[in-house]
């Protein structure tokens, strides 16, 4: 067992190396070919070939999305958009696989379809990526090509950009699908099936157990892959959702911060700058007053140099209400913007800053406040500039457009997204790939031979072959599982040799209870001068007479294997009853008198006695009840004139239908002390005269159909020759 396990990991490591290797390698395909495509600016990314590659010579999900995982990764190095697609190129993996198990990429037509429906996905997902993520596309080629054959076409850029990506896609993945099909083409099957292999942790299925595997987990409400399943893919997203919402939320509050004192810094610059000696001139001339388009210009020159300023302006608080000194001019830069406040222009704060009026009455720091309003998203600040006593004079207030954070927010949710959903694939696949290999297949294939163990029932040869094919999945997953493993196949093996010692022991009671029967009807028989070997012969018949009814189909319900046995065991008790009889009347050599025939009647009441108390004294043994049944009605008559209570047609048990047809046929064609032996042909002709009067006709039938079995069994026990 140390060496089988030994053995096991052994091939297993053998496995995992040419796993990596296959990966290894096409990596290195993907990364060499768009490091290729990068460096000689041509518009193809071709990072997928070999991820195609792997997934279809493997046919395992996990190798082949590992493969487009680290092969973006890598590929992000010198091209940021690869790192984007790893969650699209993990999806190309899944469809791959997905092909393979439903289509073979031995057949051209359906792998030239598969690589147009691979073309147009990627051409979808290159497209929006290169659109909304990387700002209307990295690739030059392709937005010219585009813009060209949208003006021409008159179509939306975005479909035009959409449709130039097809083409070069569908290059791409003609490429990929071509070399799959060379490979597939030139490497045997059996050389690719080595990558598959390493995926089990046990004897691999075929492919019929894999079919008796899916049919049972369907008939299992929630199977422990679907649960697993469902858990990861909940928990993997619930955690990439978080994780997002959360790098925007710390990437909002890091902007905000840095835009907060960025605006600080400015308001405290431009403080330094108002004279406050000319400050009732500035509000009494305006641009008139001396030095006022002096500070104005240093004001702009101020605002220009802080970009993150979208507005600066000082400004006088009057109640509820601001007198603007200076407003900076931003038409400088924005032909769009709105003209600036004239100087001593008076206009009313809005309702987000009244709670701050009071502040600003008193010459506080007023800020950061935020606004969403007609202006746009803001973040304001307020400085107060004050004279030498400490009196507040002034403010200088400053926005910062906080617009463009939500712009680049959908941006910024769209890189995280794509960015873990890659990985959220790979995780997910290594989880299920772990989660089945270790727990789901072994634990359904234990369960699916314990099925078919528990279903073979008493048949012993089933249940030494269901005990092989137990021991032959060879589970090794080092864990639990395999100790589970371990002891169902001991428990298994022991069932089955306590099911084989309690059938040797079945068989040694049914051949004493057997040599019991015979002793009893030797008895019996031995009283009776001239009914030689009548128990073998009668219990022959019966036995044919039976099975030809099974064979026919007549009395299905009733004739079961164990109906058949316990009327073939018990067939030698029909006349036990005669050893009550005198000998005087039982071995008498002329006609009985009628009351010696009533006395001989009387032998089938007293058998049915007999056999009544033997089965309450034995209770269990079903088979007394068919030899109660043909020692009582063996001489009742289907008509209804037979003894001894003129039981009729199928009233009649039976077991003794069938004995009577034995015990006549054996009667009329045995040498008795008041007649001799009928010639076979009389005694059948006796027989078919009885059909439906005496006899069941149905029992008649398939006697006669016997005739070859009947006239061995007589040549076996009698000295004539028939």
């Amino acid at each position: 067992m140390r060496y089988q396990l030994d053995s096991s990991a052994h091939k297993l490591l053998i496995f995992r190396i040419r796993q990596f290797a296959l990966v290894a390698t096409g990596t290195l395909i993907n990364v060499l070919l768009s490091f290729l495509m990068f460096k000689l600016g041509l518009p193809l990314f071709l990072d997928t070939v070999g991820t195609i590659v792997v997934s279809a010579l493997s046919g395992m999900l996990l190798l082949g999305i590992l493969t487009a995982v680290i092969s973006n990764v890598v590929c992000s190095i010198f091209n940021e958009a690869a790192l984007y697609l790893a969650f699209f190129n993990a999806l190309i993996a899944i469809f791959t696989v997905w092909f393979l198990q439903k289509h073979s990429f031995k057949k051209f037509g359906k792998t030239i379809l598969f690589a147009l429906a691979l073309s147009v996905f990627s051409a979808i997902a290159v497209s929006l990526i290169q659109f909304i993520i990387l700002v209307q596309g990295q690739q030059s080629v392709v937005s010219q090509t585009a813009h060209s054959f949208s003006s021409a076409a008159n179509f939306p850029y975005l479909i035009s950009f959409i449709l130039v990506n097809f083409l070069l896609q569908i290059a791409d993945k003609g490429i990929s699908c071509l070399l799959v099909m060379i490979l597939v083409k030139v490497i045997p099957q059996e050389k690719l099936s080595i990558y598959s292999l390493g995926a089990w942790l046990q004897r691999p299925l075929s492919e019929q157990e894999l079919k008796e595997l899916k049919s049972m987990r369907r008939t299992v409400k929630r199977s422990l892959r679907s649960r697993t399943t469902h858990t990861l893919v909940l928990s993997s997203f619930m955690v990439m959702i978080l994780t997002g919402w959360t790098g925007l939320r710390i990437y909002s509050q890091n902007e905000k911060a840095k835009k907060t004192e960025s605006a600080w810094s400015t308001v405290k610059t431009a403080a330094s700058i108002i004279d406050l000696d000319k400050f009732d001139d500035y509000i009494k001339y305006g641009r008139d007053a001396e030095g006022y388009n002096e500070t104005a210009e240093l004001l702009s020159k101020l605002w220009m140099c802080a970009s993150d300023i979208s507005y600066l302006y000082v400004v006088k608080p009057e109640g509820m209400n601001g007198r603007f000194i200076f407003d900076v001019d931003t038409s400088i830069v924005d032909e769009d913007a709105e003209p600036p406040y004239y100087p001593g222009e008076v206009i009313p704060f809005e309702e987000p800053f009244e709670p701050y009026l009071m502040d600003l009455a008193e010459g506080k720091l007023v800020g950061p406040i935020e606004t969403n309003d007609a202006w746009g998203w803001l973040l304001t600040v307020y400085y107060p500039v004050t004279d030498s006593l400490g009196n507040m004079k002034c403010y200088v207030g400053a926005d910062v457009s906080l617009q463009y954070i939500a712009d680049y927010m959908f941006v910024f949710f769209m890189k995280i997204i794509l960015t873990m959903a890659g990985f959220f694939i790979l995780i997910v696949a290594f989880a299920l790939w772990k989660t089945g290999v270790y727990t789901s297949i072994p634990i359904s294939t234990m369960t699916s031979c314990l099925e078919r163990f528990a279903m073979s029932g008493e048949d012993q040869e089933k249940l030494d072959e269901n005990v092989r094919i137990i021991r032959s999945l060879d589970i090794h997953t080092e864990d639990e599982v395999e100790k589970l493993y371990k002891a169902i196949c001991k428990m298994t093996l022991n069932q089955a040799e306590q099911m084989r010692d309690i059938r040797h022991l079945s068989d040694s009671t049914l051949k004493m209870q057997d040599g019991l029967i015979i002793t009893m009807a030797d008895m019996v028989e031995s009283r009776d001068s001239d009914t030689g070997a009548h128990v073998q012969k009668t219990a022959a018949y019966v036995r044919i007479i039976v099975e030809g009814l099974k064979k026919k189909g007549y009395y299905a319900q009733k004739i079961t294997p164990k109906f058949i046995s316990d009327v073939v065991r018990s067939a030698p008790l029909h006349d036990v009853g005669k050893i009550n009889i005198p000998d005087g009347v039982l071995n008498k050599p002329g006609k009985l008198t009628d009351e010696e025939f009533e006395i001989m009647k009387s032998h089938t009441t007293a058998g049915k006695i007999l056999l009544e108390n033997a089965i309450s004294s034995v209770q269990g043994e079903n088979y007394l009840k068919e030899a109660r049944n043909m020692a009582a009605y063996h001489h009742e008559r289907w008509d209804g004139k037979g003894y001894p209570e003129k039981l009729h047609g199928e009233v009649i048990p039976l077991s003794a239908r069938i004995m009577a047809v034995a015990d006549v046929f054996d009667a009329l064609t045995s040498p008795r002390v008041y007649k001799p032996a009928f010639p076979i042909e009389k005694a059948l002709e006796i027989l078919q005269e009885g059909a439906g009067t005496q006899f069941d006709a149905k029992c008649i039938e398939v006697f006669m159909d016997a005739l070859p079995e009947v006239k061995m069994i007589l040549k076996k026990y009698s000295s004539v020759v028939y």
